[in-house]
């Protein structure tokens, strides 16, 4: 039975959100073609995680008998995160652009989450694990547009995920805000486009790897 982790992180509900709206139906698809699976969820915004701290910093380095209360909680927390995260035959991440960049409460959750010498660096523990990211933003940050220089998701993500050795794959639904800026008006067509694409695309990939880890379960015919 596989086990997909699924980590929001937009601060706005599902009706109003692009990326929780791709990653449910991605979620969706994963559930209808592998019901017997495993949804490990977490909403980073409804429930954040402790920023990384010195406690957390120095733990690791701390013989466990000798840690701090605050270094106990804190090894505790990130030792929970990472086995949930090695836990997962699929992780679904949706990652909404604010300011450039991934919202504060994911990058809180990768700082816990990446430990050089297990997840990261030489040793790799989740090496090889799919990873998709829902990368939605409110304008578009593709190259040989006016702000490709400005797009710090994707980039930030790719280079994160590539310490990790994961499997990496990208949903941009774009122009989210074309329906409520009136200076974008013109780009409605474009978003709705982008909307129908990335839906498409989360169904399809949900879909994909879910019967990857059903087929790989089944027991063999003799």
């Amino acid at each position: 039975m596989a086990t997909l982790l699924h980590l929001d992180s937009s601060v706005f509900p599902a009706e109003s959100s692009a990326s929780r709206t791709v990653t449910a139906a991605f979620r969706d698809a994963w559930l209808a073609q592998h019901p017997e699976g495993t949804v490990v969820y977490r909403d980073l915004d409804a429930d954040p995680l402790p920023h990384f701290d010195a406690a957390a910093a120095s733990a690791g380095s701390v013989d466990p008998a000798e840690r701090t209360p605050a270094q106990q909680a804190a090894a505790a927390l990130r030792t929970e995160l990472v086995e949930e995260l090695e836990a997962a035959d699929a992780v679904l991440i949706g990652a909404p652009m604010y300011n450039f960049t991934i919202p504060s409460t994911l990058k809180t959750w990768l700082d816990q989450v990446f430990i050089i010498g297990r997840t990261a660096g030489d040793k790799q523990s989740i090496a090889g694990t799919p990873i998709t990211v829902v990368a939605s933003r409110g304008g578009s940050y593709a190259p040989g547009t006016p702000r490709e220089g400005f797009e710090f998701v994707q980039n930030y993500l790719e280079k994160v995920f590539t310490m990790f050795g994961a499997e990496v794959d990208f949903i941009v639904p774009e122009l989210t805000l074309a329906h409520v800026n009136p200076a974008m008006a013109d780009l409605v067509p474009l978003a709705e486009k982008s909307r129908a694409a990335a839906l498409e695309a989360a169904a399809a990939k949900g879909g994909e790897l879910a019967a990857r880890h059903a087929d790989s379960a089944a027991p063999a015919q003799s």
